[in-house]
């Protein structure tokens, strides 16, 4: 049996190279584009975090769980606005600065205010998150002009 000279690409593996290098980001290191595992993580934190401040305000017991569904919805506002907050003041979710990355605009420069809110409402609404594009960029990003990067 003959073998290519060309292989085909395997799934996980960027068709031009790496992710993000469209985006004229380097392949590893600063700057790069956050991987799936980072990201997972920093949500898992993030989610954790909102899960703490609802249990320590009294909306949310592990135990006897939310009673209704107006719980869930402040639990959601509290996930909300920890995104908000801390992606407008540090550039990244508390779970984001755990893993090493930042949210960046497209264009440079500070992120500002919509950006993070824009942001938060589509990763809020869940789908938007999960249509990523050949940079790794949910388009909840590609939306708001942002990317996420390692720090």
């Amino acid at each position: 049996m003959a073998s290519s000279s060309s292989r085909p690409s395997a799934p996980s593996e960027h068709p031009d190279g790496w992710p993000g290098k469209d985006l004229g980001l380097p392949e590893d290191g600063p700057r790069s584009v956050g991987r799936i595992g980072r990201r997972i993580v920093a949500l898992l934190i993030d989610g954790a975090l909102a899960d703490l401040i609802a249990y320590v305000t009294g909306v949310w017991s592990p135990v006897n769980g939310s009673g209704d569904i107006a719980h869930s919805w402040v639990q959601l506002a509290i996930f909300a606005a920890l995104q908000v907050l801390f992606i407008c003041l540090l550039s990244g979710s508390f779970g984001h600065i755990c893993v090493g990355l930042r949210v960046v605009p497209m264009r440079g420069g500070y992120v500002g205010v919509w950006r993070p809110v824009v942001r938060t409402v589509l990763l809020c609404l869940v789908v938007p998150a999960l249509i990523i594009d050949r940079d790794s960029r949910g388009a909840h990003d590609r939306i708001a002009g942002t990317v996420l990067v390692r720090r």
